[in-house]
């Protein structure tokens, strides 16, 4: 029974590789493809389901493959299915029919008709890795794909200026979560000195209360409600999700209504057993619930458009779910989830017909309305649930301002002979650390801060440089070398394979983007950061090369360097706080600096005018 977990990842994953093969023209057998999937995806779904209470309710474990091992590190793709994971796989299965069966109609004739199908597919695979996961490593490959098919589908309409600038937000705020989690299982590792699974996380309690670490736990604790909270829009990260609905209406429905905006509340239900005694962390995720409940139910009640009404009214119902959930409900958030998620998808797929009757209704009924004296307060309310409680301004002015401004005085680095001594310079010294170990022991802890904060620095530089975007590329070549080379002279030993593991994945995602970079050059010597140029009209392969490219580059599942990124973060000690500070920076800004390069150069308005111009919005 447990090897048969597998087909909840191999379904939606053989699929979508599949749905490649055929062009955006062919809809017949991309449509029958996702047929079948969709069927066989229930019929394994419901059986398993039932053939799990039949066996009575017992968790199923299976341990598919381990990529890499050594003495004290083991990265191994583990699956686990209990109670949390039946409710939310037979919900994923039936909402993936519903909204796939209502796609293939809503998107026929559309022009990123296999595109569309590609990523939903793609994020199928990315959902079963979630919900399967019996390890944070698993559990952390599903949330990085998961990551990047939201991105995807909020710039669907990739032409439009606005879909672009909203998928570019959504990202950044998951680069934040991404990298809490990838800090979660750092300071794991160092509690338990072994990669545990979340079968074990009892014991990792009771290993942080025996050696005396209370604060071990607590970073771990905050390191799982600050992504779930992103996730799943919670308060003060709520305004993502209205955004993100950018995309097509039935990508919003499976992501933004259903099943997507959910995860935080399973990775929550999922490490319960760690944080179950801790009663600042109820108190705290309480909190967040009800002010997102509050302010949420405010904002959504005088909002304009029918898709942010429905999108905060999610948030809302989440942040009653974290209520729950601290409370000790679990039973009754399952059953709170099922409900909300078939809800907000119903919503959304009826909202275009609603609003097309609602239209013509007023059209032909509409009566002035009686004008009512207002309070202050009620208008002071109504202004800020308008203004969306100026939540975006806030996260932009005092979370993303600061590190913009740090860049923009870094300005002095555009110079190209500065580039090639930094280059030089990060080679020199990445070879002086893995060939001369005793200098680690001589400079102590002050080089490896000093390499750290170089990268940093030059991450920040590529983030706000607004020229060239192959020297911004480049600069992130050169901040990977000085966090490779930090890490060397942080340990007196690293082993080379896991070097290899890191710097080959970054170098060839490196290579292809120059590549890509400069073809783009050769067309009109000119793809500046400071306006989107959007060649996707015009070279679509190389857009999706690049694409490749900046997902590799930042570690994403897809070479080597996801592992050995995974394996980096345990060379810093659980005690160096500024390192891990600066290291998790660095890997923040390096996704945020890759995809603008992305979004800049192939996305957005085509700036020749011999291509149509889109409307801001969808």
């Amino acid at each position: 029974m447990n090897q048969l977990l597998i087909l909840f990842i191999a379904i939606p994953m053989l699929a979508f590789f599949a749905s490649l093969v055929w062009q955006n023209k062919s809809e017949r057998p991309i449509g029958y493809i996702v047929r079948v999937t969709k069927i066989f995806y229930i019929v394994v779904s419901i059986s398993f389901f039932i053939w799990w209470m039949l066996e009575g309710y017992k968790p199923v474990s299976y341990k598919l493959a381990t990529l890499y091992q050594t003495d004290d590190f083991v990265f191994a793709i583990q699956l686990y299915y209990d109670e949390i994971t039946a409710v939310f796989s037979v919900v994923g299965a039936l909402l993936f029919f519903l909204v796939a069966t209502f796609s293939k109609y809503y998107m026929h004739r559309d022009q990123g008709y296999k595109r569309f199908f590609n990523t939903i597919l793609l994020f199928a695979t990315a959902y079963n890795f979630i919900i399967l996961s019996g390890n944070f490593e698993t559990l952390f490959i599903g949330w990085e794909i998961k990551g990047i098919c939201s991105f995807l589908l909020i710039a669907f309409y990739r032409n439009r200026y606005l879909p672009v600038k909203n998928a570019f937000k959504a990202v950044s705020y998951y680069r934040i979560s991404d990298v809490a989690i990838m800090l979660a299982m750092w300071m794991m590792h160092h509690l338990t000195h072994q990669n545990i699974t979340f079968a074990q996380l009892g014991e990792a309690k009771n290993t942080a209360i025996a050696l005396g670490q209370p604060g071990m736990a607590i970073f771990i604790v905050c390191m799982l409600i600050l992504p779930a909270a992103i996730k799943s829009a919670q308060f003060p990260f709520t305004t993502w999700l209205p955004r993100a609905m950018e995309g097509p209406t039935s990508s919003s429905a499976i992501f933004y209504g259903s099943l997507s905006v959910h995860i935080g509340i399973f990775l929550l239900l999922r490490t319960h057993p760690f944080w179950e005694d801790m009663l600042w962390a109820k108190v705290l995720i309480i909190i967040i619930g009800g002010l997102t409940a509050i302010v949420a139910t405010m904002i959504a009640r005088v909002q304009p458009t029918v898709k942010t009404q429905i999108a905060y009214s999610s948030a809302a119902q989440i942040g009653l779910m974290f209520i729950e959930i601290a409370l000790g409900f679990h039973w009754l958030v399952l059953i709170h989830f099922a409900g909300n998620a078939f809800l907000r998808t119903y919503q959304l797929l009826v909202s275009p017909s609603v609003l097309n009757y609602l239209v013509h209704h007023q059209y032909f009924h509409y009566t002035l309305p009686m004008q009512k004296p207002v309070s202050r307060i009620k208008a002071s309310l109504y202004m800020l649930g308008i203004k969306e409680w100026n939540l975006d301004t806030i996260m932009f002015n005092y979370l993303w301002s600061p590190f913009k401004w740090i860049g923009k005085k870094l300005q002095f680095l555009h110079s190209t002979v500065f580039v090639a001594v930094l280059l030089f310079t990060g080679l020199g010294v990445l070879a002086l650390g893995y060939f001369s170990p005793t200098v680690v022991q001589t400079f102590g802890g002050i080089l490896p801060l000093t390499l750290m904060s170089i990268a940093l620095s030059v991450i920040l530089f590529s983030f706000s440089y607004r020229k060239s975007a192959l020297k911004a590329w480049i600069y992130l070549l050169t901040g990977h070398l000085f966090i490779i080379a930090a890490i060397l002279f942080n340990v007196p030993h690293v082993n080379f394979i896991e070097i290899i593991f890191y710097a080959s994945g970054v170098l060839a995602a490196f290579m292809l983007g120059y590549y890509c970079l400069h073809k783009i050059k050769t067309i009109d010597n000119d793809i500046s950061l400071n306006k989107f140029h959007g060649y996707v009209y015009e070279e679509e392969t190389t857009g999706f090369l690049f694409l490749l490219s900046a997902m590799g580059i930042l570690g994403f599942p897809l070479t080597a360097a996801f592992v050995g990124i995974d394996v980096l973060f345990t060379y810093v000690h659980s005690n160096q706080v500024a390192l891990i500070i600066l290291m998790a920076l660095c890997f923040v800004f390096i996704e945020l600096a890759a995809f603008r390069i992305l979004l800049r150069v192939f996305f957005g308005p085509h700036k020749k005018l011999n291509h149509p111009v889109a409307f801001r919005s969808s």
